[in-house]
């Protein structure tokens, strides 16, 4: 397998599956890239003193180690040389095609690193060229569902604005949410879990409707008002009334890119254990609020590795954790 760099999209999900307890030989599956990748990655980017991976610092550590082995060899970026980029990337063809077809048929020579960055500074711009890359959907009919989709939440603000410290795990109160599905498509269970703590609140079987979802999320997390900062949902259509959450719980509300669930791994993670005791394809008509209490006591009480073995009770309710 030819070696290839990481995208940053790549290292979010390096870092969301580690943080929720995946191996390196499972992220490697994951995300499609040779386990060797994953460990070589980590072993050069994670903190020395903590040993925690963070995906953005990486991604800058690598980014200007590349930038400076290319601005050398590298064509500037005229006018011209970005139409051409444009034309391509819209086309479909990856960063590495785009530089080779502009080696082989202008003489052009610009890296694919250049390619890769041009296109990065034009999303944090709010452009959409990062659609067409294959390292964030898969096939260009999907990026274009995506679009039309992420448009019909209002309101609905980016993972991308979401303050860093999130991203850190250093305090209680940043809180995923997603729903399970019963058989048949019929029925739904929310669950929201702290990323800090690994806590999670599970609610019993409702529907999909925007309206019960929010019903739920707020008797889940009205109890614990004083400590919620933030929640992240995926982009489904049940999260719509975000705002009202927002407004009753006194906290902002994000949603990831679409088809990017890795940007919630632990609520993925979590809701594969409730999976232990709610199989796929179960039907929600018999499950009780007792039963669900259970699952919710046995996850809560459940010392975690990454905890240095402590339960999500004990940690969440310490009230903050070292950082």
């Amino acid at each position: 397998m030819s070696y290839k760099h990481l995208t940053l999209d790549e290292r979010y999900q390096i870092q969301a599956y580690k943080e929720a307890g995946f191996s390196k030989s499972e992220i490697s599956k994951k995300i499609s890239v040779h386990p060797s990748t994953i460990g070589r990655e980590l072993k050069r980017n994670s903190s020395k003193i903590n040993k925690r991976y963070t995906a953005k610092k990486a991604d800058q550590v690598s980014s200007d180690k590349r930038m400076y082995a290319s601005q050398k060899s590298n064509l500037k970026m005229t006018k011209k040389v970005k139409n051409y980029i444009v034309k391509y990337i819209e086309e479909d063809y990856s960063p590495e095609q785009v530089s080779a077809t502009l080696r082989l048929k202008y003489q052009i020579n610009i890296s694919l690193v250049r390619i890769y960055q041009y296109v990065e500074q034009d999303r944090i711009l709010g452009g959409e060229l990062y659609t067409h890359l294959r390292f964030y959907h898969t096939g260009h009919r999907r990026a274009k569902y995506g679009e039309k989709y992420k448009g019909k939440i209002k309101d609905r603000v980016s993972i991308s604005q979401r303050p860093d410290i999130v991203d850190d795990k250093t305090r209680i109160g940043d809180f995923e949410t997603d729903t399970i599905v019963g058989a048949n498509q019929k029925g739904a269970i929310t669950t929201i879990v702290d990323r800090a703590s690994m806590f999670v609140k599970i609610s019993i079987p409702t529907s999909k409707k925007a309206s019960d979802i929010e019903r739920e999320t707020l008797k889940l997390l009205t109890p614990f008002k004083d400590k919620i900062h933030t929640i992240t949902s995926d982009n489904g259509f049940e999260f719509s009334n975000h705002k009202n959450i927002s407004q009753v719980l006194d906290c902002e509300y994000y949603f990831c890119h679409p088809y990017s669930s890795w940007e919630r791994g632990l609520n993925e993670y979590t809701n594969g254990l409730v999976r232990q005791y709610i199989p796929k394809g179960t039907s929600f008509e018999n499950i009780t609020p007792q039963y669900i209490q259970m699952i919710e006591d046995k996850l809560n009480n459940r010392p975690r590795k990454s905890l240095d073995w402590k339960t999500p009770n004990e940690v969440f309710y310490a009230e903050k954790i070292a950082a």
